[in-house]
């Protein structure tokens, strides 16, 4: 096979497509990981529990698939972190934003 080419023997995408499922055939040193583990682990300090725990598991995940060899399911299980892990960090300064603003607005109930 030429450089750069995919072989399609891989895992099964999560969307069930054929076109995603490739893994990395290159005689050069595999493409740089991105599994976002160091932001994961930085929102599991947010009050949004189970979506930091998801976002925890795709990167874990993602590490998992580069050291099985599966760059391009990788690259997408590091995007999902990615996105799971900004929606988790959204979602946790809502929350925390809500509890100071009761907080400060001095109502007892």
């Amino acid at each position: 096979m030429a450089l750069g080419m995919f072989r399609a023997d891989g895992k099964r995408s999560l969307h069930g497509s054929v076109d995603l499922d490739r893994k990395w055939e290159h005689e050069g040193p595999p493409p740089p990981l991105r599994n976002y583990l160091v932001f994961t682990i930085f929102t599991c300090f947010c009050p949004a529990y189970p979506i930091n725990i998801v976002a925890l598991v795709f990167s874990v995940m993602s590490r998992n698939s580069y050291d099985e060899g599966d760059y391009d399911g990788s690259r997408r299980l590091g995007q999902n972190a990615l996105y799971v892990g900004i929606a988790s960090f959204i979602i946790g300064l809502v929350i925390i934003c809500i509890i100071i603003t009761v907080h400060l607005t001095g109502n007892d109930i």
